[in-house]
């Protein structure tokens, strides 16, 4: 039983994904899938935040068809949630990112929608700079940090802790996301420095466990050219340690990377002993009944079962 809990359209997500919806989740289907998360990215709010592909013609037009382009991404998950109910459990979601403190009542107020099943806890910025959208910003984030890689990382492990204690996400995105553009992003945290990132680790991973959070295995670092999956192989090691729960993702930005290194990565978690991952199924689907939210049932698959529903073809 293929699944993905984290992926984007095109259509909601224009200039840094590709392809319609629908046709995404169509893709979906033929490949294998039988549960799908949809998580476009949530509004941003200030001018400040844009990235640098939304500031022409006008920043300020950019910044308002956000909070509309969510409305009609929600009405639109809404329609193909029902259109396919019987080929596929589509899961409706965001991204919840934290680009500071400020944006933890919007989150909340995002998450509360009754067609909202969940939302992903995510981190893209350190010191409100993007650290994965090209290498001249990750430099300018460094500054910001304090001027070094390790204090960079202690600001974005900071400020995920921020956001673990204050939203209690029920998955983590792509818990080591610094490492993407790191000047060694293979580096050995636990030996790093005086140490202080390595403790910083294992006490978000901590908070995470003991509301019982999940992490994600998310292949798109392998499309992205690092050698693992988020996370590498000494946080994954931990987690396990910690009795913590894997769900599995493409990060899909379009038709074309759905599924993309899921053998890698499915490998991968299997050379760290995990027999299973886990996603939600909704026990109302797929409409809610009077405004009030879907009941979440956690759901193990095993890797075998995963491995067994996929049907790649030329798509890996």
């Amino acid at each position: 039983m293929a699944f993905t809990m984290h992926s984007h359209s095109g259509q909601f997500c224009p200039g840094h994904a590709k392809d319609q919806l629908e046709d995404i989740i169509k893709h979906a289907i033929a490949i294998g899938y039988k549960t799908m998360g949809l998580t476009e990215h949530m509004p941003r709010t200030e001018l400040s935040d844009l990235y640098p592909e939304e500031l022409t013609p006008s920043p300020e037009a950019s910044l308002a068809v956000l909070g509309p382009r969510h409305e009609a991404y929600l009405a639109e998950a809404v329609r193909l949630q029902a259109k396919y109910a019987d080929q596929i459990h589509i899961l409706i979601g965001f991204e919840g990112e934290w680009l500071r403190s400020a944006y933890a009542p919007l989150i909340a107020e995002l998450s509360a929608a009754p067609c909202i099943d969940y939302f992903l806890g995510s981190i893209h910025h350190a010191c409100g700079v993007p650290i994965d959208f090209d290498r001249a910003m990750y430099a300018q984030a460094r500054e910001a940090c304090g001027g070094t890689e390790e204090k960079m990382y202690e600001h974005y492990y900071d400020e995920q802790l921020q956001m673990l204690q204050a939203l209690k996400p029920r998955i983590v995105g792509h818990f080591d996301l610094i490492r993407l553009m790191s000047e060694d992003p293979g580096r050995e945290l636990r030996g790093w420095g005086e140490g202080g990132v390595w403790k910083k680790v294992l006490r978000n991973l901590a908070v995470l466990e003991e509301h019982g959070g999940w992490l994600e295995c998310n292949t798109s670092a392998l499309r992205k050219g690092l050698e693992e999956p988020y996370p590498g192989r000494a946080i994954a090691e931990e987690w396990i340690k910690m009795g913590g729960r894997f769900t599995f993702s493409d990060d899909s930005h379009g038709i074309a990377q759905i599924a993309t290194n899921y053998e890698r990565g499915l490998d991968y978690l299997e050379s760290l002993g995990v027999k299973e991952v886990w996603t939600f199924e909704r026990a109302t689907h797929p409409d809610t009944e009077g405004g009030v939210k879907a009941e979440l049932i956690e759901k193990s698959v095993s890797i075998t079962e995963f491995r067994g529903g996929l049907r790649l073809g030329k798509t890996e």
